[in-house]
């Protein structure tokens, strides 16, 4: 995932600004003005970037490959048995009552704003993400000191194949929830985004756990705690999820390109999913695995307290 990397190597920075410095000041005095005029802290930043992870690249430490999961075929109606000569056929049993079709709606939170806190640094979307699962969980407090406790701890979890930038990728996620506590998450990819609805609401409804959803195309994270839908997802294959409930660690920030965030809690529609619910196309690079598709951090195991 290429959420922004945040890492604290001193060394690597120390280095990066001296050669920064040095290149700057050897650049023509009519260069220095563009730089000056036409934005010179973004370009200067994006170099200086560019020159850390030179210095300093991520490790391409191996991790677990993306489940890739297929549409749920529909249930088919059971065969007849094939009776031998002279055999008996089987009592006919009881006919089952079909399930009752209606539309569901489920939440883990009744007071959303208890189980939210920011991203005290606007790259920090997947550490606030990540601290908001924990606490769901009872493994973590939703401090700022836990937030950038959680942050500094990124160098143990960190992967060029998570994320060619450094830092915060899906599953440095799921390994820092089981490092503190909450093993079972686990980094699926969808080819559709109901598929990855409708299995992210199965997940959720059956663990009562949240789920972490990847959007605006890998840069950014939202914490899904409920859904709703237009069946049971747990009972009917066909079932269409219409909406989620959303943890947002942007808000209460507004961005020139996705507007302006939405308070904790606030349920999105389809509109809203189809507009920020994207698929992973990175701009530093290809990942082979999940170019194209939908991402999700998604629990296998019940919630903990």
């Amino acid at each position: 995932m290429s959420l922004p990397r945040h890492r604290r190597r001193w060394l690597g920075r120390l280095l990066v600004t001296a050669i920064v410095l040095v290149a700057v000041a050897g650049i023509l005095g009519s260069a220095a003005l563009y730089f000056d005029v036409a934005g010179s802290r973004g370009r200067l930043a994006r170099l200086a970037t560019r020159v850390e992870l030179f210095l300093n690249p991520p490790p391409d430490r191996p991790i677990d490959a993306d489940v890739l999961i297929t549409p749920r075929p529909s249930t088919a109606p059971s065969a007849t048995p094939t009776l031998a000569p002279g055999q008996t056929p089987p009592p006919t049993p009881e006919p089952t009552p079909a399930p009752v079709r209606a539309p569901v709606d489920v939440n883990l939170l009744t007071k959303p704003n208890d189980s939210f806190i920011t991203e005290i640094d606007h790259e920090w979307c997947a550490v606030a993400a990540t601290q908001m699962v924990l606490a769901m969980h009872g493994k973590a407090p939703l401090t700022e000191a836990f937030q950038a406790t959680l942050e500094g701890r990124i160098d143990e979890w960190e992967s060029r194949r998570d994320s060619r930038n450094g830092g915060w990728g899906p599953t440095a996620m799921t390994l820092a929830l089981a490092a503190y506590g909450v093993p079972g998450y686990e980094v699926r990819a969808y080819e559709t985004r109901q598929d990855a609805l409708g299995d992210a609401a199965r997940a959720l409804e059956s663990t009562r756990a949240p789920v972490i959803l990847v959007a605006w195309r890998g840069a950014h994270a939202w914490v899904m705690t409920g859904f709703r839908a237009d069946a049971d997802p747990l009972v009917f294959d066909d079932a269409k999820v219409t909406g989620t409930y959303i943890l947002d660690p942007w808000y209460p920030r507004d961005s020139s390109i996705w507007g302006q965030s939405d308070p904790p809690g606030t349920f999105q529609d389809q509109a809203e999913m189809r507009r920020n619910y994207l698929p992973w196309q990175r701009p530093e690079g290809q990942y082979p695995a999940r170019d194209g598709l939908f991402l999700a951090v998604v629990p296998t195991e019940p919630l903990t307290p």
